[in-house]
């Protein structure tokens, strides 16, 4: 389908396209110098010491948890309300994931109360999740995860560069901080993730597993440094690779002005949506700063209602998502309901935004969201 208005789109710049096709001239498409640059280019932008690239944001959370130790017969509490490749990367790791509930309408992630109160015996870490951009309360996470002797790591794919209530960035906090490169994200580079850390043992892991628990690379073998490879462990192929983190190393030293683009763009949608009657906008004005906007949400007063505007906006040509609670997905359908995740899913929408976005775009989806919530069903 052409859409007038797309979820977001991925603007590559002349400088982005000559990093890919350095790259492809070069010759070297697996894991090299480009891969170890780009891994050294996040590091410094969270001030942590150990950065490990690898396939994806699953994977970074997968090989995180993996390091941090989780086996069989653990637990790891995970927010309903987010993307299933959190869960899922639990389950890879032979562990089960323990849903828990949202905030509520003002804020999205998980709500600390529940964590506690869902945390078991087996419980061994927390997945805290910054959704849409916005951090959750890592404050009051920390505090659960030092009182329970759990583990937290920080699942930062839609929060690169946000900040917490007290200045902290995401993905700094807990053990490890894992960050998604999807085409969805503010950094985006195809397919894509990456481990942040200030433990060396848990990146080592990670490094380890990501090729196979191979002891030496194909880099370090074309160089001489290697000629051959033992195999100490059963690994995976979750490698990133060497065009992706060329797009990559080029499109971060933009970053920061992307962010403020779509923190400008969400500003004018939150002017122009707030206090209509139907719709509801989680999160402050304050948070609205400290965020790094991978998505903007409204909230309609029901799944009817919401359903209805994903339907009649397809029709003007403008593209919405939303994004079902994990408890309500088949493969989910055994664990302990959350209610309040549920509803708000059941009645999230979440609104086109791009850093190439123009203000007149936001100004032409909202003004359709004005007109159909004031059109009688």
């Amino acid at each position: 389908m052409s859409w007038t208005v797309p979820l977001t789109e991925v603007e590559l710049s002349e400088a982005d396209i000559a990093a890919f096709l350095r790259c492809l001239e070069e010759g070297w498409l697996t894991m090299g110098p480009r891969t170890q640059a780009f891994e050294q280019a996040l590091a410094d932008l969270c001030g942590l010491p150990y950065a490990v690239a690898v396939s994806s944001g699953t994977a970074a959370l997968h090989l995180a948890l993996r390091g941090a130790g989780l086996t069989s017969g653990d637990e790891v509490l995970v927010p309903a309300l987010t993307f299933v490749g959190a869960a899922a990367a639990v389950r890879h790791c032979g562990a089960t994931p323990v849903l828990v509930e949202s905030c509520g309408p003002e804020d999205l992630n998980m709500d600390p109360e529940d964590a506690a109160r869902r945390a078991g015996p087996r419980t061994r870490a927390v997945l805290a999740t910054h959704w849409m951009g916005y951090s959750c309360d890592l404050e009051a996470l920390d505090r659960l995860c030092r009182e329970r002797g759990l583990q937290m790591i920080e699942d930062c794919a839609q929060s690169i560069t946000a900040r917490t209530a007290d200045g902290r960035m995401t993905g700094t906090v807990g053990v490890a901080g894992c960050f998604s490169f999807f085409s969805k994200k503010q950094l985006c580079v195809g397919e894509g993730g990456m481990i942040v850390t200030a433990d060396e043992e848990l990146a080592a892991r990670a490094r380890l597993l990501r090729s196979h628990a191979l002891t030496s690379q194909t880099w370090d073998r074309h160089l001489g440094h290697a000629d051959s490879y033992d195999v100490v462990d059963v690994g995976f192929n979750l490698r990133i690779d060497e065009p992706r983190a060329a797009l990559g190393l080029s499109r971060i030293e933009r970053l920061h002005e992307d962010i403020e683009v779509r923190r400008a763009l969400v500003r004018r949608y939150r002017e122009l949506l707030g206090g209509v009657p139907g719709v509801s906008i989680p999160w402050s004005e304050e948070a609205v700063e400290r965020s790094s906007h991978f998505g903007f949400t409204i909230l309609l007063e029901s799944r009817q209602e919401r359903d209805r505007l994903v339907s009649e906006l397809v029709e003007r040509g403008i593209q919405t998502t939303h994004y079902p609670a994990i408890t309500t997905l088949s493969d989910y359908s055994e664990h302990p309901s959350c209610p309040r995740a549920e509803d708000l899913a059941a009645r999230q929408l979440v609104l086109p935004l791009a850093s190439s976005f123009e203000l007149e775009t936001i100004e032409l989806v909202a003004r359709s969201i004005v007109e159909l919530v004031a059109t009688p069903v």
